[in-house]
Formats: C-alpha cells, structure tokens, sequence
C-alpha cells in the first residue's frame, strides 16, 4: 500500500479534515460555493447514518485519524478504530490520551498556519480504542460487531474482496454496516485485475447480497484543503446494509 499516509504533509491534511473547523477549512473572507460547505464534516455525517439502536460495539475500519471512530463511540458501547497508516494511529491515539496534535495547514509555498487538533467535546475516550493493521487481513479474534463502518477505504485496497467475504463475520444479526467509496480505482493503490468488472454498486451488491440487506443508498460528497487554492471535492456513493 502506499507510504503517502505515512508523511508529515498529509497526516496534516487529514487532521485539517477530520477536526479542523469550517472556518479553518473554508477561512471567512472568500465567498465560498454553497457545494463546498455542504461537502464539510464528512467523517461526522458518515456515522450518523447508522438507524439500528444504539449500543453494542463498533469497528472503524480505515479510521485515519479517529474522527469517525469517536463519533461512533457517542452511540456504541465501545468502538475500535483500525486504519493501515501508523502515523494516522498515531494522532488518534494521542488524541485518546489527551493530548492537543499541533499541525501547519498549507497555505500558498512556504506559508503555512499553524493549527490544533484536540479531541471533540462531549468523547468519553475510554469507549475508544485504536490499532494499526491490515483491513484486508484482520485478526481472526477481533470479534463481531453492532455497527461496522469503511468510509474511503475499499477502493484504496489491493484486494479489496478480501475484506467484502469477512464483512458477514463481523456484523452481528441485525447489525449494520456504512460503506462509503468514491469509486476512484486506481493502479497505485488497486491493481486493475481486482477493480469491479462494471460498476462498483453491483459489485458490492454481488459480493454482500447473500449476507446483508441494503438498507439505503446516497451520495455524500467530501472536501479535502490542499491549499488556500487547492481543494478536492468528490463525491462518495455511501451504502447502508444490515447483516441478515
């Protein structure tokens, strides 16, 4: 997989992404699309898509740096964050532990804005744990779970139907996954022989359909800062599914 998830520049952005605020992310003096503002707080909205009672235990997977994984814990029991990144387990575990991440956004060049990441009010830190590890090889005591999230993680596998035929043993009966992806397959991260032979949707069907029933299917889009000039904003088709 690659080492991108590993530098010090995008272990930034992705704390811009997950904990900076609307005005750090779009900053107040530019009029900004309206499209640009509702893709903000993706790793909040993803969680929230869940309808099965609240409780139980949760799984992120592909958690980069635990935003999604402490939002799911407001609801869970407890929650276990796993992404491959060490340096994305890294923040989030420091987070857990009560430490402020200090940061620079990117602004133009060599100018940069030096910013905080700190855990999101109301956490009870102790629902939460994180560990690095291979989604497409997890360990085969991590248990079942109510609630089971992958937001931006399937298409960013080698292999990514090594992780869709162990999605049933982890789901409890009843219990519900959100997958979300951008469907953005890519030879650097997947070889073109494991992307879906047509489109991902039927892929997924074909692949979860035996063991789960789909509960909703939508668009979230997302926003990414690269730069004060720079942004990504895709848009992600995010899948609801209960485990038969």
């Amino acid at each position: 997989m690659s080492e991108i998830y590993e530098t010090p520049s995008v272990l930034s952005d992705y704390l811009l992404f997950h904990y900076g605020s609307p005005e750090e992310i779009l900053t107040p003096e530019i009029q900004w699309p309206q499209g640009m503002r509702d893709a903000l707080g993706f790793p909040v909205r993803t969680p929230s898509r869940f309808s099965n009672p609240a409780g139980g235990r949760g799984l992120d997977l592909g958690c980069a740096v635990g935003r999604s994984t402490y939002e799911m814990s407001r609801n869970c029991s407890h929650v276990t964050g796993m992404d491959f990144s060490h340096a994305f387990i890294a923040a989030a575990e420091r987070l857990r532990g009560g430490d402020s991440i200090s940061y620079k956004r990117l602004d133009e060049g060599h100018l940069k804005t030096n910013l905080t990441a700190r855990l999101p009010q109301g956490i009870a830190a102790e629902k939460v744990d994180f560990f690095q590890g291979d989604a497409m090889d997890l360990p085969a005591n991590l248990g079942s779970f109510d609630r089971v999230h992958a937001a931006n993680l399937i298409c960013r596998l080698p292999e990514p139907e090594c992780l869709l035929s162990r999605l049933p043993a982890l789901l409890n009966p009843g219990g519900q996954l959100v997958l979300a992806t951008p469907c953005t397959w890519l030879e650097e991260f997947t070889p073109s022989g494991n992307w879906p032979p047509g489109e991902t949707f039927q892929w997924l069907e074909k692949h979860l359909g035996r063991s789960f029933r789909l509960l909703s299917k939508a668009d979230e889009p997302f926003l990414i800062r690269e730069s004060a000039r720079k942004f990504q904003w895709t848009r992600s088709m995010l899948t609801v599914w209960s485990r038969i």
